[in-house]
């Protein structure tokens, strides 16, 4: 959810002017786990995936003056991703974003192109305000400052229970009971939780909006932010040092439950793109290593002719 930095900004800064060198190091920068991302979606199909991930560079540099930096990059381009991925399925399976969602089946609406087109409509709930544009940013912004509050609270006190939980309920929009199942504790507990974080959301919430969103929308409107853009999903330096195994044993469990039990598709892709990018070092200094061991031969024949 994090906006973009002030190094992503020099690089669409430098491709606006024109600058191809830019523009080909943000394709490298992006490409593989956007790649990755895609062939989990599309069941392997390399080619299918290559097409999308194409598209999504397409449609980027097309809008580009449009782009004013509201989210990071990566949410960005994952976002357009997704879309061009339910395109091509037309079908809820494709879109859902963690393993988890296939076990335990969802009621997410995350697949439409309006993330808010679940809601009834009505001139006393949240949907009809949202669906303003006056009022939708403001709306927008003020439950994911909420919502970043609560997250960075929870991992500053470590308590990556509660985590897991709201991660669960909010980004994979599982049931309570589905959640407890998971967690291997009682319901009870899980709702406990459930309640205490949208009191702290709403206590966070300026009086206007809380008024404004009817408690029914609330949490609908929380699943939607939350996948449109990811607030607890790991950055990439964090998912760079759980590969490496140096975090410290809380976020480890933590990180290790994020990639593999709720198994979030976007940082498995990042996962997988860190692994490669670690192989191909591994290879390109290998390859180093045999060209500083071996060029003073190359260079006995050369005189040698």
């Amino acid at each position: 959810m994090g906006e973009i930095t002030q190094a992503e900004q020099y690089l669409i800064d430098q491709i606006r002017q024109g600058n191809s060198q830019a523009w080909l190091q943000f394709i490298e920068r992006y490409q593989g786990r956007l790649l990755a991302y895609a062939r989990r979606q599309i069941s392997g199909n390399t080619a299918d995936a290559e097409d999308v991930v194409q598209d999504v560079f397409v449609n980027f540099i097309r809008a580009l003056n449009a782009y004013r930096g509201g989210n990071s990059l990566e949410s960005f381009l994952f976002s357009i991703l997704r879309r061009k991925i339910i395109d091509l399925y037309r079908k809820k399976s494709s879109s859902r974003i963690s393993l988890i969602q296939d076990v335990y089946k969802s009621d997410s609406r995350e697949g439409d192109s309006d993330y808010l087109a679940g809601f009834s409509a009505g001139e006393s709930t949240a949907s009809w305000y949202v669906r303003r544009d006056e009022h939708k940013d403001r709306i927008y912004k003020s439950l994911s400052r909420a919502i970043l509050e609560m997250l960075e609270g929870l991992k500053k006190s470590l308590n990556f229970e509660h985590l897991k939980i709201v991660e669960l309920l909010f980004y994979c929009q599982v049931s309570n009971t589905d959640a407890a199942a998971v967690m291997k504790m009682d319901a009870g507990r899980i709702g406990l939780v459930k309640h205490r974080c949208i009191k702290q959301i709403q206590k966070s919430l300026p009086r206007s909006e809380a008024k404004e969103i009817a408690d029914r929308d609330l949490e609908g409107l929380l699943g939607q932010i939350w996948q449109q853009y990811r607030p607890s999903c790991p950055k990439r330096n964090t998912i760079g040092a759980f590969l490496l195994k140096t975090l410290e044993p809380e976020w480890e469990n933590y990180v290790d439950f994020h990639l593999h039990i709720l198994g979030c598709h976007f940082c498995q892709a990042n996962y997988e793109d860190i692994q490669l990018q670690n192989r191909q070092k591994g290879a390109d200094r290998l390859q180093q290593r045999i060209m500083e061991s071996t060029v003073g031969f190359l260079a006995g024949k050369n005189t040698s002719r």
